[in-house]
């Protein structure tokens, strides 16, 4: 294996654009690994350039540090010099990353970094970076400095229009302005499963807010029941993706069987339905630093019951999420802050306290706070991009005054725009007394959308309206239909997201 970053290996992708390309006409995208690790291979134009422009480490005497990692032989580069990350990012620009395109995104791995024969499987202390600092004084930054390069490369090689996504296992403080983590290479087993909740956690409430874990664990081979366990549980943290170590065996989604398949394919559209919430809780994210994930006591301080609780969490303020994760679970024990509760997906009514429910393999316990207002999108589609014009379902759950809140942020999904521009929408929706309203907050945004209201579910209605009056400004006064009793459900309401409306219930 050649393990030249920066280059495709011939016989296996020889015609990478057309591979990407193949991708993004189905609404997807494609991520390689560049590590920061460089073999040392004559020839290799990134080892000659590195040694020619002085960007590696160096140990104490002056000589360019020489590690072992995937490629064999390995220098590492040195990104604490402006010079080297200058000419790191410069490496993306789709003229000199041959075979790129802008669809193309980058993992930063094993950029701890990780050097095979290095003590403690790492760089030794006393290696000097730019400066004169030992590593041993900046090995926790180093992680960080490429990814800030890689990200740097990502906004220039398209003008600085263009959102990157990168993927780091290595991170530091300030790394969440720059791109993913996850929690690195756990195992195939129900404690790791256990431990992902609380370190996703740990990560959120440091900052570091876009983060998740290997579903299934990274080493050893899951069975069906822990594969499907964790699914569930990944789909309600922020970064969610299956990935396992080269001689693990195969774990797609459809290799365990019919069952299963469709038990996984049902959680992976329960996170589908739920992207313009969590889209809204990155926006919230970037404004007020609010994580998407959260522990039960971030919006109940006041509730010591919930300090040592690990094994539950909160999706923003709305939703609280319990995963299954003990081995042949037939109940989950639970506990509810203050407030009424709703199931998400049966709508039955809880209350505060400590619950115990029985649960089947499809079951994800997941309950929408009373007050709150959730935008999902119900139609299934094999892309989030294939999503941007699909209508809203809102989920209304009413508190004990019969009143709910909540907002929706739209933008392009991938550009600068939404800064630069203003081109974005941010809506907040309220539900007091027998109103429902929505309005737009930047009324005067040059963003548009097609996007439309086509369901408002409405948990914990004590009655059942007898007429239902709706207006907008390009639907003017209208006649809606509801039906059920809880939930009670208006149909095709057919409002603009871009413009003010509002439901009366008679």
């Amino acid at each position: 294996m050649a393990k030249k970053y920066f280059t495709w290996d011939s016989h296996k992708f020889p015609h990478s654009i057309e591979m990407i390309g193949n991708l993004t006409a189905k609404g997807r995208k494609m991520i390689t690994i560049i590590d920061p690790h460089i073999k040392r291979e004559s020839g290799y134009f990134l080892h000659e350039d590195a040694l020619r422009e002085d960007l590696y480490v160096k140990d104490k005497h002056g000589k360019v540090y020489e590690g072992w990692c995937w490629p064999g032989s390995s220098s590492y580069l040195d990104f604490f010099d402006p010079k080297t990350r200058n000419y790191w990012a410069s490496r993306f620009a789709l003229d000199k990353y041959e075979g790129s395109t802008l669809d193309l995104y980058t993992w930063n791995d094993m950029n701890e970094p990780s050097v095979f024969n290095g003590p403690e499987v790492t760089m030794p202390k006393d290696m000097v970076h730019f400066g004169g600092w030992e590593h041993r004084d900046v090995h926790n930054l180093y992680g960080l400095m490429q990814v800030m390069s890689t990200f740097q490369g990502h906004l220039l090689r398209s003008d600085k229009r263009l959102r990157p996504f990168i993927l780091s296992r290595a991170n530091f403080v300030g790394m969440q302005r720059y791109g993913a983590v996850w929690t690195g290479d756990n195992m195939a087993n129900w404690g790791h499963l256990k431990a992902s909740i609380p370190m996703c956690l740990g990560l959120s409430i440091a900052g570091i807010t876009h983060c998740g874990a290997d579903i299934g664990g990274f080493f050893h081979d899951p069975d069906a029941e822990l594969i499907l366990r964790w699914y569930q549980a990944a789909l309600f943290q922020p970064f969610v993706r299956n990935h396992a170590h080269i001689e693990t065996k195969r774990r797609e989604p459809w290799v365990f069987g019919d069952k299963y398949t469709a038990l996984i394919r049902s959680a992976v559209r329960r996170r589908y339905a739920l992207l313009p919430y969590w889209y809204t809780l990155f926006y919230q994210n970037e404004k007020t630093g609010a994580p998407p994930m959260r522990p039960l006591w971030y919006d109940f301080p006041e509730d010591t019951t919930t300090f040592p609780i690990q094994d539950q969490h909160l999706v923003g303020s709305a939703l609280l999420v319990h995963p299954v994760t003990d081995q042949g679970a037939s109940s989950v024990s639970f506990y509810l802050p203050e407030g009424i509760w709703y199931d998400f997906y049966n709508y039955k009514t809880y209350v505060n306290g400590h619950h115990t429910i029985p649960v089947d393999d499809d079951t994800i316990p997941v309950f929408q706070r009373g007050g709150s207002i959730i935008p999902t999108k119900q139609r299934i589609r094999r892309a989030s991009s294939l999503m941007r014009k699909d209508p809203y379902t809102l989920f209304v759950a009413l508190d004990q005054k019969g009143e709910a809140n909540g907002s929706l942020y739209i933008d392009d999904g991938e550009s600068y725009e939404y800064r630069k521009e203003g081109k974005f929408l941010e809506i907040i929706f309220q539900c007091k007394g027998n109103v429902i309203k929505a309005k737009v907050v930047n009324v005067n945004s040059p963003f548009q959308t097609v996007e439309w209201i086509e369901r408002v579910v409405i948990l914990g209605l004590t009655y059942k309206p007898s007429s239902i009056e709706g207006s907008s400004k390009s639907l003017g006064s209208v006649k809606l239909e509801g039906e059920g009793e809880h939930p009670f459900v208006i149909r095709k309401p057919g409002f603009l997201v871009s413009e003010d409306w509002e439901i009366k219930l008679h």
